[in-house]
């Protein structure tokens, strides 16, 4: 068609007399000008790159585009001929391509379009990169009405596109790691759950903090941390599970928006293979550094419904899971708020508890494995509190490294310790654990120096237990801390080894005297299947290699201690020798002359039994019944309070928190009944179980209930399985608590 035909179509004066605009007054001062003037002013816009032109026939192929057009094409390949559906796709603003009809599409329609976004097809990967136009079209119809084809102009607006795609990236987009930040996920999620409302479908939400980040980028400088949390967000976009989206939302935390799964052992799963990626050591401008995640899991419609509901049930989650040690997952339980209470109060306590004299240090003996003489003990502390009983230093510790008091308690401990020590005949050694904060505390150092100056004890009789937990962030600061307190005198043991972040060059690095065995390995090493004799022999002969002693934690039963005498252990730790006792029993031991233990405790290993007392809901046929929880593991129960239920049958129990599971009763006898699961049950991160699913809220909203998050009890299963019509007799006799019985109904 070339020029003459453009300016025809967009309503100029041609030669041919039949195509003559009866347009009115516009028209005519147009058609007063020259058709070569009219030329040349098409031929200055092209040029001056205002507007190009586009002409297509009838099939709509083009037929003509301006010259400084096809220099955007950079392949050079032939245009004229092609179908423009093959040259352009259309471009939604916004992102959402899916609700852009495509060029075919608006080709199809024949009718005018403007201002349309496109982009050049095929010129993704050329040295200029993509381009990017507005087009306007208008059909071309000739006085039979019949379409002809298209006219229209296009223009590059490459430059000012992606600058518009730049702002509205760091509007939404995280700089240093490009992921998504805060104000897109917050987005992302409202979104969502919308859709999840709407077609009553699961999302999960995670939160994930970074666990000694802080001390990496003080010691190795805020651009290592960059460079840290660069190659965190790598790792999180490989394991992240399908479909998540993933953004880091400030700091060194991210989270990750997993629509449809609410599998918790899937969730689980995924959360442990975060863990493990983001915890294999770092390679940061020559320097190595270790650091540690832990994971929030909150879950809609379960957890909440709305975007904070839901947000605030995953923080809880993950300052739950933060308090149990860190390197850990949790899932929202609605007992975590409650817990979360009774934490600052704690913290509070603890504090008051320094200042008045609340702890107090107990020591259970290190002995030898072959002749049970008593050669040390390690210190352990204590919190009696006056209103909530024994506080186990596994709750405390962890809080008190959150708060910044881990270095006044663990200077207190310290202090103590060597008091005590000092009182004991020989050359009995004091171990005193130090936290992995407390260690990377510049003044550790200093402070042994003092306390062993002002207590008298020798160095060589005070020994350092320090967890593999040291080594995450900077290894250069922690070689340079076991240096230093090596030049004390004092002896370094690796405590709990094989349970964190253990390397053997590191190893090989540190000073350690001492390899302490964990009891994970220890309990059960006896049992066939079990492959802890195995880890201990392989740590045994490690150990002995490089000229450590070798204690083993947690020995409880006579077959425990048989097997670490066959293994040649050097130092035995456990009830089955003494519990962790006050300075005053230590003494009068000590002051007996009787420096053998003899050893006491059950013939074998008996395994651990999760041990509860609590109400859970049974449900049989159209009947709820009332029973007491009494011993839980993942594949079944024991349950009391119904009376002669025969073995086969099957039952669901309600365990709290929308858990539902199918159970097959096993063993019964009067009140008692022991049943399986139909599903087993998987670990809720804390060291606790959960059901892999519950009970759905939207169907609880089906039978009458609010839509909401599920709240605590155990009476739901009752609400999904009530029937509407009348009730059959209750089948079993309930007996209650108090011993009296009563048919339920």
């Amino acid at each position: 068609m070339g020029v003459r035909g453009i300016w025809k179509g967009f309503g100029g004066n041609t030669a041919d007399p039949e195509d003559v605009s009866d347009a009115q007054d516009v028209a005519a001062r147009i058609a007063a000008i020259s058709d070569s003037d009219r030329l040349i002013m098409l031929d200055r816009v092209e040029d001056a790159q205002l507007a190009w032109f586009w002409v297509t026939d009838a099939s709509c192929r083009l037929t003509y585009l301006s010259a400084k057009a096809v220099a955007q094409f950079e392949a050079r390949r032939p245009l004229i001929g092609e179908p423009v559906s093959n040259l352009l796709q259309t471009i939604c603003e916004d992102g959402n391509d899916e609700s852009v009809k495509p060029m075919s599409y608006l080709l199809s329609a024949r009718s005018s379009f403007s201002e349309q976004l496109v982009c050049l097809k095929g010129e993704e990967n050329t040295p200029g990169g993509r381009k990017w136009w507005v087009v306007t079209g208008r059909p071309q119809f000739d006085k039979r009405q019949e379409f002809i084809g298209y006219v229209g102009t296009a223009k590059d607006i490459t430059a000012s596109y992606e600058e518009t795609r730049r702002a509205s990236r760091l509007a939404e987009y995280d700089a240093l790691t490009g992921l998504a930040n805060r104000h897109r996920m917050n987005g992302r999620l409202a979104a969502a759950l919308t859709s999840s409302r709407m077609e009553k479908r699961s999302c999960a939400l995670v939160m994930l903090d970074l666990d000694m980040f802080k001390h990496v980028n003080d010691t190795l400088g805020h651009p290592a941390g960059d460079e840290l949390l660069r190659q965190v967000a790598q790792r999180l976009l490989r394991v992240a599970p399908n479909g998540a989206e993933l953004g880091r939302i400030g700091g060194d935390e991210f989270q990750l928006i997993i629509p449809d799964l609410d599998d918790r052992g899937t969730l689980g799963d995924s959360a442990n293979r975060i863990i493990q990626m983001i915890s294999q050591p770092y390679s940061i401008e020559g320097s190595r550094a270790i650091i540690g995640a832990s994971l929030g899991i909150a879950i809609a419609p379960y957890d909440g419904i709305e975007p904070a509901e839901l947000a605030k049930a995953a923080d809880l989650a993950l300052y739950a899971a933060k308090g149990g040690g860190r390197g850990q997952f949790r899932f929202y339980s609605n007992d975590l708020k409650a817990k979360a209470e009774n934490r600052r109060e704690i913290e509070e306590e603890l504090r008051d508890a320094l200042v008045t004299g609340g702890l107090e240090m107990h020591y259970q003996p290190q002995v030898c494995g072959r002749d049970h003489v008593v050669r040390g003990f390690e210190a352990l502390m204590r919190w009696n509190h006056p209103e909530h009983g024994a506080i186990p230093p596994a709750t405390f510790i962890p809080i008190a490294e959150d708060s910044n008091l881990i270095n006044a308690l663990g200077d207190w401990a310290l202090k103590r310790a060597c008091e005590d020590a000092v009182e004991w005949p020989g050359d009995l050694t004091v171990s005193v654990n130090v936290s992995a904060r407390q260690f990377l505390n510049e003044n550790l150092p200093e402070t042994v120096r003092r306390v062993l100056r002002s207590t008298g004890l020798p160095p060589s009789r005070l020994e350092l237990e320090i967890t593999e937990s040291v080594f995450m962030g900077d290894i250069g600061s922690a070689e340079s801390m076991f240096a230093r307190l090596r030049k004390l005198g004092v002896k370094l043991a690796m405590d709990d080894f094989g349970t964190g972040y253990s390397s053997l060059s590191y190893l090989r690095r540190a000073p350690f005297t001492k390899l302490k065995i964990d009891q994970t390995f220890v309990r059960g090493c006896v049992q066939g299947e079990n492959s802890g004799s195995a880890i201990i022999r392989a740590i045994t002969d490690l150990a002995r290699a490089m000229n450590m002693t070798i204690t083993a934690e947690g020995v409880e039963a006579m077959d425990e201690l048989d097997t670490m005498r066959n293994l040649d252990i050097d130092l035995v730790q456990g009830f089955i020798f003494s519990r962790a006792v006050r300075q005053a029993d230590v003494m009068a031991k000590l002051n007996s002359g009787q420096l053998r233990y003899e050893p006491v405790g059950p013939s074998q290993y008996r395994a651990e039994r999760r041990t509860l007392y609590r109400r859970v809901g049974v449900v049989h046929g159209d009947h709820h019944y009332v029973a007491m929880l009494r011993d839980l593991s993942r594949t079944g129960a024991r349950i009391e309070g119904l009376l002669d239920v025969p073995i086969g049958t099957d039952l669901v129990i309600d365990l709290g928190e929308g858990q539902i599971v199918v159970a097959t009763v096993r063993r019964s006898q009067d009140a008692t009944q022991g049943v399986e699961f139909e599903t087993p049950l998987v670990s809720d991160g804390g060291g606790g179980l959960c059901t892999r699913h519950r009970i759905s809220p939207y169907r609880l909203a089906s039978v009458g209930m609010p839509l909401q998050a599920l709240p605590s009890g155990t009476h739901l299963a009752a609400e999904v399985t009530r029937g509407n019509g009348t009730r059959s007799r209750p089948r079993f006799l309930q007996v209650d608590v108090g011993g009296s019985a009563s048919r339920a109904g």
